[in-house]
């Protein structure tokens, strides 16, 4: 299913345009560059529309947000629908402050985005315009597990089709839906969580992946999500042999990311349609 999605990356590596979180960045552009893909981290009002119409795709992450930015992620995301760029955004945190909520809403009514990345607090808040998320987890009552997944799933399509986005809900199970079609990914490890920044890299990689693929949004998101769990289920395994701890289970999340092949994912990818 992802063979194509992968090898594309390799074979055309996108440019991609990334203006994220500075507790992550450094992790977002080695990541990006361990796919296949080269970043730009650029976030100055004076540059971001003419960085953005040089590259192939914008990841907009508001994990460490500031009323600076904020017009910088509405310039560039404005430049990129205006030259049909995907445009990912991750709402780090939304429901946490009102003005990740607001501006998370003033970004969703001023800019068309191709794909909306989160935990399950975030992307209810999304959805609702309040939430519970603590501080830039999920809140642990809305975790997605088998007792409420096909709710979950419905959920998310339904969102999709409200967006036009295509919906990435990331956990324990993840879910990438749009508005026909869902892909449910059991790949990961929990030492995820553990580490600054898997979910912020995850959203670059995902910008990557559809700016490779941009007529396959839906079928690019899912691998992207199949990839990164994968290789946080092989690192964990080389972390247990070399008996290692968090900073070295990053080094192997990332060192896992720059060998993947096509056939390793098709191998490994737990991953169903419903």
């Amino acid at each position: 299913m992802f063979t194509e999605i992968l090898k594309n990356i390799k074979e055309k590596p996108p440019l991609v345009h990334c203006i994220t979180n500075y507790v992550t960045v450094n992790d977002c552009a080695n990541s990006l560059l361990s796919c296949g893909a080269s970043p730009i981290m650029a976030d100055d009002l004076a540059e971001v529309e003419e960085i953005t119409s040089i590259c192939n795709s914008l990841c907009i992450n508001i994990g460490t947000l500031n009323e600076r930015t904020i017009q910088s992620m509405l310039a560039a995301g404005k430049k990129a629908n205006e030259l049909s760029h995907p445009v990912v955004l991750d709402p780090v945190g939304a429901g946490a402050s009102s003005l990740r909520t607001s501006t998370t809403f003033d970004l969703l009514k001023q800019l068309d985005f191709s794909v909306i990345r989160g935990n399950i607090s975030e992307i209810k808040t999304v959805s609702q315009g309040t939430g519970t998320t603590k501080g830039v987890d999920a809140d642990a009552s809305d975790v997605v597990n088998g007792e409420n997944l096909e709710e979950t799933i419905a959920f998310a399509k339904k969102l999709s089709q409200k967006t036009k986005s295509v919906i990435a809900i990331t956990g324990a199970i993840d879910i990438v839906a749009d508005s026909h079609k869902a892909y449910v990914i059991s790949n990961g490890n929990a030492m995820m969580s553990k580490i600054t920044g898997t979910g912020c890299m995850l959203t670059a990689i995902i910008a990557a992946f559809c700016a490779a693929n941009p007529t396959e949004i839906l079928k690019a998101t899912a691998a992207a999500v199949c990839t990164m769990g994968l290789c946080g289920e092989l690192a964990y395994e080389k972390l247990i042999k070399n008996d290692g701890g968090t900073l070295s289970y990053r080094t192997y999340l990332i060192d896992f990311m720059s060998k993947m092949t096509p056939e390793l994912l098709m191998k490994g990818a737990k991953i169903e349609s419903r």
